[in-house]
Order: C-alpha cells, then structure tokens, then sequence
C-alpha cells in the first residue's frame, strides 16, 4: 500500500524531470528565446534557457551543447544568464573565488583535524620525543649523582664510627 502512495507522488514529478516537459525550449506555454530580442533583459531572462547579449539586443537559446557561450555568439563581459544584472564573465570570476574558498576551507580543516587527531592519539611529535629523552636523561643523572652522595657520606660515617649496623638501624649507641 505504501508503495502505491509513494508511486502515485514519484510519477507526477518524473513527469517534470522527463526532457521536453516543464519549462524550456520545447513547452509551448513558454516562448522562443527569439521572439524576446529587442526587449528587454528581464523578458528573456524569464525563460531560463535564455541567454541575453547586451550588445547585440539579443535574446537566444543558451548553448547548452558548450559550457559556456563562445565568444562569436556573445562575449562572455556582454553575456547575461539568470539575472540582468551580472555579466558572464563576474559570475564565472564569483564561482571560481567560491569553489577556491571552499577547497581551502576544507583543505584547512583536513589538515587541522589530521593534527589534532594525532594529538589525541598520544602519538608524540619529534620535538616531545626529545624533550621526554631529555628528562630521562636528567633524571637518571640525578640518580647517579644522589647515589654518589649517598657513597661519600657512608665513607664519611664509615671514618667516623657513625655508620650503624645494617642489620639493626635501631640499635642503642653505647658509649665506650
């Protein structure tokens, strides 16, 4: 039953996808990009396979076979397409600086979450690697020296008599 419903909603709209439907070149409701040269650009721009050229008057069908219109058709400064106001060339300078911000962005965040990911993982860097082997060795320097203090202080107490017996720190000192 859900099926039904959901064809019966996708069937009108394919209807509107399928080439020749809805508005362009082929609906007889919208007319020829032609029969709006020597009006106006909002008039042809209307239609939007439309391409108006400013320096000739002209309304005609945009080349859909090329990406872009060739200049023997309408130099790309005099070409208008979607809105009047905007020439072809800006629009396609304001998409390049767009997609060139975009690739950035996202070039940016790729870097920044491939290093903070590194972070995170615990993963050191070169620099920590050596500061961590540097402390290590301070450390183990300091142990040496400690124990090496340590040694001359027993020979001191050694000299002296102050050295107790290792088996029973706690024994009483006599006098003798």
């Amino acid at each position: 039953m859900d099926a039904m419903r959901l064809c019966a909603l996708w069937l009108p709209g394919l209807t509107l996808i399928r080439p020749g439907s809805g508005t362009g070149p082929g609906d007889p409701t919208v007319p020829a990009c032609s029969n709006s040269s020597f009006k106006s650009c909002e008039e042809c721009l209307k239609n939007v396979s439309c391409l108006w050229c400013n320096r000739k008057n002209t309304c005609m069908d945009y080349p859909v076979r090329s990406i872009l219109p060739s200049s023997s058709l309408c130099p790309l400064y005099d070409a208008r397409w979607g809105v009047c106001w905007m020439n072809f060339e800006a629009f396609i300078i304001a998409i390049a600086v767009i997609a060139g911000l975009i690739l950035l962005s996202i070039a940016v965040c790729c870097c920044y979450c491939c290093y903070c990911r590194r972070r995170s993982r615990g993963i050191p860097d070169e620099e920590e690697e050596r500061l961590a082997r540097d402390r290590e060795e301070r450390r183990m320097q300091s142990l040496q020296r400690k124990h090496e203090r340590k040694m001359k202080q027993d020979e001191i107490r050694k000299k002296y008599g102050l050295l107790q017996d290792s088996d029973h720190p706690y024994s009483r000192f006599e006098n003798e």
